[in-house]
């Protein structure tokens, strides 16, 4: 297992509308996509910067991770997510090793890719995505 690239950095938000529109300022760039992903209650936002993403989250209901996160730290870093081969098998390995997982197995996230967390503690305190593309997605 390896990590491929880093595909995104995650960035919680209290006002995605107006961290969008910051973020167009700061990058010149439009987003290259924008997705809810009711099952977890985040809307994402992603900037392409070369071949890295920078995601922006907004919760869209007061339960989601999203709002606990603001709610307890407030915006900022959240995540940063690692392109991998196979998410499966990336979390096998790693459990292997006897890291703490999140996600036991992937589940699709934005843009169609397949998704799944470790524990922060496994990244040195900061929350560690597997990021698997869909080739047949959008936003692939």
């Amino acid at each position: 297992m390896a990590f491929e690239k880093i595909d995104h950095v995650g960035i919680a938000v209290p006002d995605l509308d107006a961290a969008v529109a910051a973020y167009e300022r700061l990058t010149g760039l439009r987003p290259a996509h924008r997705q809810a992903v009711e099952t977890d209650g985040v809307e994402a936002v992603m900037f392409e910067v070369g071949e890295s993403r920078i995601e922006l989250l907004g919760s869209t209901r007061a339960d989601s991770k999203i709002a606990g996160f603001l709610a307890k730290r407030g915006g900022g870093l959240h995540h940063v997510a690692y392109g991998v081969a196979d998410v499966q098998q990336s979390l096998d390995e790693l459990a292997a090793l006897g890291l703490r997982l999140l996600d036991t197995c992937p589940r699709r996230g934005a843009a169609g890719r397949l998704v799944a967390f470790l524990h922060p503690s496994a990244g040195g305190g900061v929350l560690t995505e597997l990021c698997q593309p869909d080739r047949g997605a959008a936003g692939s």
